[in-house]
This record gives structure tokens, C-alpha cells and sequence, in this order.
């Protein structure tokens, strides 16, 4: 039987347990990694290095973690701070541009699911940023409208309407795919 977060976050804070910690980390890493990714747009190594930046905040802040979000939601929202910071250096010329980063799949897809998922890609890359991220959040991650809010800092309403835009627009770019639209 695994040990809900509220435990482990005690069990690490009250005694110091870090095992406790490393399993949250264990339970919360891959969404961490997934949503970082995304982010930054397949660069798998600056993923990586934000995602390890995020836990080691969150642990140095585990005592501070009131509980008005979900852990989960907490650590996306310690993960989309870094990244920010991140962007912002890179803007400014602080951190290299890796282009290689992000490349297309070099094989062609052999099969209808993956020919989806290769344009599907292709398409989200068409919305807005911020169109982007309420669509990865809600559908990729499964947060709910006034988890993506608390998250991001948006009002529900802003969540609502980039999830819609997003959506319509997508439809648009897919149609093919579902000739009835």
C-alpha cells in the first residue's frame, strides 16, 4: 500500500526522512519531466536539469508547502517557475540556443497512430504559447481548470478561453483526420 502525499511530506519534514522525499520524487518525477519537456520543446537535457532544479527547491521548501494545491500542482508550478528563469536568461543572452535540441523524427511513421500523434505535434506547434500550455496541462497532465489557474496565475476564465482557442484552432489544423467536423 503507498503512503498518500500528506504522509510522505510529513514523514520527510517531522523526521527527516528522505526516503519519504524520494518517494515523492519517485511518484511525481515523470509528470515533472513530461511537463518540462514540453516546455522546452524536446530539449531532454534542460527538461532534466529544471526537473532536478524543481525537486531540489521542493525539498528545501517542503516545510513551507500549505496544501491549497495538490503536490503534484505545486511541483509543476516550481517547475514552470524554472523554466521561466530559464527562458529569461536565455533572452538575455545568458544561456546557449541549443537548435539541435528539438528535431523532427527522422524515421517515417509506420502506422495510423503514430501518423496522428506526428501531426498532432506538428499542430500544437501552430498555437499560441500560452494556447500550448493550458492544452499540455489539461489534457497531458489532467489538471483541472482551477488547478491550471493556480498553477499558472491565471484567472479560470483565461484558462477557459486559451483551452477553447486552442482547441478550435487544433480542430481546424486536423480536420483530415475527422472528415464529420
Amino acid at each position: 500500500m503507498t503512503s498518500p502525499d500528506s504522509e510522505l511530506i510529513a514523514r520527510a519534514v517531522v523526521d527527516h526522512d528522505r526516503s519519504a522525499f524520494g518517494a515523492l520524487v519517485e511518484r511525481h518525477q515523470s509528470s515533472v519531466r513530461h511537463f518540462l519537456r514540453h516546455l522546452t520543446r524536446g530539449d531532454t537535457a534542460l527538461a532534466d536539469d529544471l526537473a532536478q532544479e524543481t525537486f531540489l527547491q521542493a525539498f528545501r521548501g517542503l516545510a513551507s508547502f500549505r496544501g491549497d494545491a495538490t503536490v503534484s500542482t505545486w511541483l509543476l508550478g516550481i517547475a514552470h517557475n524554472h523554466w521561466r528563469n530559464a527562458r529569461r536568461q536565455r533572452d538575455r543572452g545568458h544561456l546557449p540556443i541549443d537548435h539541435e535540441a528539438v528535431s523532427e523524427p527522422s524515421e517515417p511513421a509506420g502506422s495510423r497512430q503514430s501518423d496522428l500523434q506526428h501531426d498532432l505535434a506538428g499542430a500544437l506547434r501552430h498555437l499560441e504559447r500560452d494556447e500550448q500550455l493550458a492544452i499540455h496541462l489539461n489534457y497531458q497532465q489532467g489538471l483541472s481548470h482551477s488547478e491550471i489557474s493556480a498553477l499558472l496565475d491565471w484567472p479560470v476564465g483565461t484558462v477557459k478561453t486559451h483551452l477553447a482557442r486552442g482547441k478550435e484552432k487544433l480542430r481546424q489544423l486536423l480536420a483530415v483526420w475527422n472528415p464529420q467536423t
